[in-house]
């Protein structure tokens, strides 16, 4: 199988399978969310600036600006878990798109 095939393959496969856990996918988004705009009420940041923090904190963890109490703490631990599992289910998916397009091109 050509190249072009096989790329074909993978992104159907991605895509079929981002069908599947797109519930699970959009959940951890709107939770990600939900705790990035309680983290910035309570540290009075824009809801723009809050959202921008659940995004940069869920995929990095050594962000420098944390919040000063403990609820916002522990919402960017949540955060993190979150960003970990976002990554672990899009790569899970990428993976099996990827083993099923190489299957097809050994048959």
């Amino acid at each position: 199988m050509d190249a072009r095939k096989m790329r074909s393959n993978f992104v159907a496969g991605l895509f079929s399978g981002l069908r599947v856990v797109w519930p699970i996918l959009s959940g951890l988004i709107g939770l990600m969310i939900v705790l990035g705009l309680v983290v910035g009420m309570r540290e009075g940041w824009s809801i723009q600036e809050s959202i921008y923090f659940a995004c940069i904190r869920s995929h990095d963890r050594l962000w420098r600006s944390r919040p000063e109490d403990a609820v916002g703490a522990h919402a960017c631990c949540f955060i993190g878990v979150c960003g970990v599992l976002f990554t672990a289910l899009l790569a899970g998916v990428a993976v099996k798109a990827l083993d099923a397009a190489h299957d097809d091109d050994n048959r």
